[in-house]
């Protein structure tokens, strides 16, 4: 059981979360700054041993987020774990490839872009206000990132270097760079590059999930069709916790978490239930009520501006409603590849039965009369 004040801790409003503009080495670039890196959830991927945490508690995943003015530009880089961008606001070309020219898919406010491992990719604001974009990496340690050959070159050229753990060493700052003992990074060489496996646009467009496009399901949830409730979900990547049997999300390939779409109508709920993992939910539009362990209630909002995020512990209790005028969609992150099974109060499954409905052996909703069947 958690007390108030570490559920509190948990809360992480858009308004609270703090940045650093010094994150990564590419701050000293001069078409790559300012650059405002955030970490919310997680124990943070930065290279700069001052970059704020909101919760430094492992979920198994990392939470971040960025932000930069129109036209800047995030240069190549590498990860060896699930990328994904989550894009808020503004327009963004995410690129990737640089075998030798980069690709480029555009993604703008609710599209959901995964980027393969092993891959160069980076990202550039060509909007006309500040871009933000929520960031989803895999694992609790993904292993650093890679920098390209010509990041490294220009970070050198202002003075700033990067050492092979990761350290940032700034001449301009007053650091010194000793050649002698000091041991830089060393980036791929052009033949490693070229050996990676290149992404055509039209296989990088399958790992774009745009809002418009999302496949909502009012048949997701156990409690859908109950008199105040109406929730739909929209399956993203991985094996998520929709109970519909005939829902795949349009990314299968193993992120280590996964992610879904959670709408909620004007006046609706959805009911009281838990999971056995943690879940991050993120209010992407409209205003949702989270109420933990029935006792603990936390206002989300989600605007244009910003989403409200809640980092939910394992096996609380919770239940979410509706508490403006609009349709309430909320963004669900959860740890693991496999697929999450909802136990649902006594109360949900009672309704549900009333109703003619149930949770058959697989998970999913099925008419009560077939699955009481089964059991005779």
């Amino acid at each position: 059981m958690y007390t108030e004040h570490e559920l509190n801790e948990r809360y992480i409003p858009f308004s609270s979360l703090r940045y650093s503009t010094e994150a990564f080495i590419d701050y000293c670039i001069p078409e790559c700054a300012p650059k405002k890196n955030y970490a919310l959830i997680g124990p943070g991927v930065s290279q700069n041993p001052n970059q704020p945490v909101s919760l430094r508690e492992k979920h198994g995943f990392q939470v971040g987020g960025v932000a930069m003015p129109p036209g800047k530009t995030n240069p190549p880089h590498m990860h060896f774990t699930a990328e994904v961008f989550i894009c808020t606001k503004s327009q963004w070309d995410v690129h990737w490839g640089f075998n030798p020219d980069p690709l480029k898919a555009r993604i703008g406010p609710g599209d959901i872009a995964s980027i393969p491992t092993w891959i160069y990719r980076g990202f550039q604001n060509v909007g006309d206000v500040e871009g933000f974009m929520f960031t989803a990496l895999g694992q609790d340690d993904t292993g650093g990132m890679l920098w390209g050959a010509q990041t490294l070159e220009a970070a050198r050229a202002q003075g700033v270097h990067l050492t092979e753990d990761y350290h940032i060493i700034d001449e301009q700052s007053g650091q010194e760079w000793i050649e002698a003992t000091m041991h830089r990074l060393q980036p791929m060489t052009p033949q490693e590059v070229s050996q990676l496996r290149s992404w055509t646009p039209e296989q990088m467009g399958r790992r774009v999930v745009r809002h418009a496009d999302l496949h909502w399901s009012a048949r997701a949830l156990l409690d859908s069709a109950e008199a105040g409730c109406g929730g739909q979900m929209a399956p993203v990547i991985g094996f998520g916790m929709s109970e519909d049997r005939d829902h795949l999300a349009p990314i299968q390939n193993a992120h280590g978490f996964s992610i879904e779409w959670l709408k909620i109508p004007p006046g609706g709920a959805v009911s009281r239930h838990r999971l056995a993992c943690q879940q991050v939910v993120s209010v992407y539009q409209g205003s949702v009520d989270l109420r933990l362990d029935d006792d603990v209630c936390f206002a989300l909002h989600g605007t244009t501006d910003g989403w409200d995020s809640y980092a939910v512990p394992a096996d609380t209790w919770r239940s979410l409603r509706n508490t403006g005028t609009t349709d309430a969609v909320l963004l669900l992150m959860t740890p693991g590849d496999a697929r999450k099974r909802i136990a649902w109060s006594a109360e949900v499954v009672q309704a549900a039965a009333t109703a003619g409905f149930a949770i058959d052996a697989n998970g999913y909703v099925a008419l009560k009369r077939f699955t009481d069947r089964s059991q005779r």
